[in-house]
């Protein structure tokens, strides 16, 4: 389960906003705007696919694909936390155990499973719902079996019999 980099376009219009897109956020594509307003306190909404972040205007001295990658992966650590949280417990009440412990972290993979601790990279939100239902699940597997055994397969299965379309999805990116 390696990170795939996709390939963005980043814009600055005439107005000084700032544009990416796509910007994935849970399987959905959108765009990002970033203006900066006289503001004290980021403000993000959303509308018509589209992630508007309003910034305070010092931070308009920023290297703009700097700030706009920094907000960027702010926005998917914010929603990792809620995310992957909804899917660990979904996970831990389907499997019935738990990892010790597990973190929300950049790692080189969208997962990994070490000393009973799981780790999950934030850009997993990238994918779609049940995509990171498959991340977490196959992490979980990890707790039981350490490798890709018939045994593991086997649990993935049992618990998310349309697997492998995840790992089409995962592998085709």
């Amino acid at each position: 389960m390696n990170l795939v980099k996709r390939k963005t376009n980043v814009r600055i219009t005439e107005n000084k906003t700032l544009e990416r897109h796509p910007v994935p956020v849970l399987g959905v594509d959108y765009r990002v705007k970033i203006v900066y307003q006289n503001i004290k306190i980021t403000e993000l909404n959303i509308e018509n696919k589209t992630i508007k972040i309003a910034l305070p205007n010092r931070y308009k001295k920023i290297d703009n694909k700097e700030i706009l990658d920094l907000a960027i992966d702010k926005m998917y650590e914010q929603i990792a936390k809620v995310e992957i949280e909804r899917v660990m417990e979904k996970t831990r009440i389907m499997l019935g155990f738990a990892p010790e412990e597990y973190e929300i972290k950049r790692i080189n993979t969208l997962g990994k499973c070490e000393n009973k601790k799981i780790t999950i990279h934030p850009e997993v939100i990238k994918y779609s719902r049940k995509v990171i239902e498959y991340v977490v699940l196959h992490q979980y597997c990890h707790l039981k079996h350490k490798n890709h055994t018939k045994a593991f397969s086997k649990m993935l299965e049992t618990y998310l019999p349309d697997y492998k379309k995840c790992e089409e999805i995962l592998l085709n990116l």
